[in-house]
């Protein structure tokens, strides 16, 4: 891997750090809100649907971007997994 992977890495790394922030931010001003933001970590088909997302980026981008691909895959997951559990 060149030294471009270490700057693909670090993006996915920012963006969960800022969500973090934000989540503690929000939950200083409105407590029990972190609860209610993150619930979708309870629900067994977001889960699932984030398992699918994450392991399918993982193999297509794998051999082009290694761990970057992990982490971006992860960060994928997460976010659809939240999409998914959010009640409508």
């Amino acid at each position: 891997m060149d030294g471009g992977g270490e700057a693909s890495l670090l993006a996915p790394v920012i963006i969960v750090a800022a969500l973090g922030i934000r989540t503690a931010l929000t939950e200083i001003r409105h407590p029990g809100s972190a609860r209610r933001q993150w619930a979708f970590t309870t629900s067994r088909r977001a889960m699932t649907a984030a398992g699918v997302v994450a392991v399918s980026m993982t193999a297509i981008g794998w051999s082009q971007a290694g761990w970057a691909a992990v982490a971006w895959a992860l960060l994928a997951g997460a976010l659809t997994a939240s999409l998914i559990g959010r009640d409508i």
